[in-house]
């Protein structure tokens, strides 16, 4: 492909008062006021004595701007300024600057962010009533609890500390916050964030993850999930105070276990004869014998954890071991073992194949970075814990949208859901004072574009996507 005009230095003019960037945020924010995100922002938050007279007024406003620019594609406060170009401003009323946004998000405190950590959570329930969000909800229920090192270069960055984080494999210590997430998916939907809590980088993994799952299954039961629901997480969140409330809200568990003396001697009197190999879907096989590719086995024992205290519980410990890559030409196979417990019926390999997706979670973790979590874009840590939950919401809101364009769109990523549904350029026209967007020509994602559009714009849209 070439350019096929010859153009002059002066060929270039931005001078279009009617052509819209992200002609796709019509219909993501009228979804947006359709599942009273405006009104849940308008009534909950509410900031007293702000530093700022000015600062606290119209929060409701301001934040839907920073929701819609993040589904834009906004990673940082400047790039707000993306709704406020071309026809943007006849498109949208209550369009804010980037300046008096940021005004904003610095008079957060802890207390003004777990008011918006409620909108999050009550606005994920409106979604999954408009929007068949959680298929199967009625069947098992994953809640997935996981965080995240984001890192910052500044001098001033309040809460900024240096905190463990694996890269290519290893350990190292890096400078940043660390946000924890915990999210609900089914096996036959993608995750949406339940909640999302902004710590200092220093912070143990599982620091205020009891709290946090609490909160994740009441979200996850006024969001329709009247089903099992699992609550699966790594080694940081094998705790009393997370099984503990798995069990008080009747949740089931399926959590890593810190390797103890106690789980070794649990390991160790296993049967050999117990171990079985799991059979993963996808695996390779070997093409002439046809055998899988694989040495990992599972078996399963009975384990009392935090035996002599009043948390103390039995139940099930699954043991999945691998072949050290260290020492594959020993003379005796030497295992590495990898122990979850768990109180779910399922058959023991099933259980492990259903505990590894845990990892699912990572895909809303590569979401957030490739999109509103690319940088903390404050100082202040108030404004930063502010600005994770507008991502999250933002996030819950494009994945609704992707379900209501139908297709592969209901799993697609965020990036792929800008490119094809959100950023599409457009002319605004009012031919007989009715306005009309004229879209290009030949647009690949047409039809799951305007599915977005029927499924939203108009009274009693449909529950489901239409093609």
């Amino acid at each position: 492909m070439k350019v096929s005009h010859r153009f002059k230095p002066d060929s270039a003019v931005f001078d279009d008062d009617h052509l819209v960037s992200c002609a796709g945020l019509v219909p993501v924010m009228t979804l947006a006021e359709q599942t009273g995100l405006i009104e849940l922002l308008d009534s909950r938050i509410h900031i007293a004595e702000p530093r700022i007279p000015s600062g606290s007024a119209n929060p409701a406003p301001k934040l839907a701007t920073v929701i819609a620019g993040m589904c834009a594609g906004a990673d940082s406060i400047d790039d707000l300024d993306v709704v406020r170009s071309g026809g943007m401003k006849t498109l949208f009323d209550g369009v804010y600057a980037p300046s008096t946004i940021g005004t904003l998000l610095r008079e957060f405190t802890f207390g003004h962010a777990r008011q918006l950590d409620s909108v999050l959570g009550e606005h994920l329930g409106a979604l999954c009533e408009r929007v068949d969000l959680l298929t199967g909800a009625d069947q098992l229920v994953f809640i997935d609890i996981d965080s995240l090192l984001r890192p910052v270069y500044g001098h001033a960055k309040q809460g900024a500390s240096y905190g463990h984080t694996k890269i290519a494999g290893k350990q190292v210590l890096r400078k940043g916050l660390s946000p924890l997430v915990t999210t609900i998916s089914t096996a036959d939907s993608a995750p949406v964030i339940a909640g999302i809590r902004l710590r200092a980088g220093r912070a143990g993994s599982g620091k205020g993850a009891g709290r946090m799952i609490a909160q994740a299954i009441s979200t996850a039961r006024a969001a329709g999930a009247t089903g099992p629901i699992l609550v699966r997480g790594d080694s940081a969140y094998g705790t009393r105070a997370v099984i503990g409330a798995c069990v008080r809200h009747n949740a089931q568990f399926s959590l890593v276990m810190t390797r103890n003396t106690a789980v070794q001697r649990a390991i160790a009197a296993i049967d050999e004869t117990a171990w079985t190999p799991v059979n993963y879907p996808g695996a390779v096989r070997d093409p002439d014998t046809g055998a899988l590719i694989s040495d990992a086995e599972v078996a399963e024992t009975s384990y009392t954890a935090f035996a002599g205290r009043p948390e103390q519980i039995t139940a099930r410990l699954i043991v999945r071991r691998v072949k050290d890559a260290n020492h594959l030409d020993a003379l005796f196979p030497v295992w590495r073992h990898h122990p979850f417990l768990t109180n779910t019926d399922l058959p023991t390999a099933e259980a492990d194949i259903t505990h590894r997706r845990h990892a699912i979670i990572e895909t809303v973790f590569a979401d957030l970075i490739d999109g509103p979590l690319a940088h903390m874009p404050s100082g202040r840590f108030g404004a930063n814990s502010a600005w994770i939950l507008c991502a999250a919401i933002a996030h819950n809101l494009l994945r609704a949208v992707g379900t209501l364009a139908g297709g592969t769109h209901g799993a697609a990523r965020g990036s792929t859901l800008r490119r094809r549904i959100v950023n599409v350029p457009a002319r605004l026209t009012r031919p007989q004072r009715r306005p009309v967007l004229r879209l290009p020509t030949h647009w690949p994602w047409t039809q799951p574009w305007l599915a977005l559009w029927r499924n939203t714009i108009g009274v009693s849209p449909p529950q489901s996507a239409t093609t």
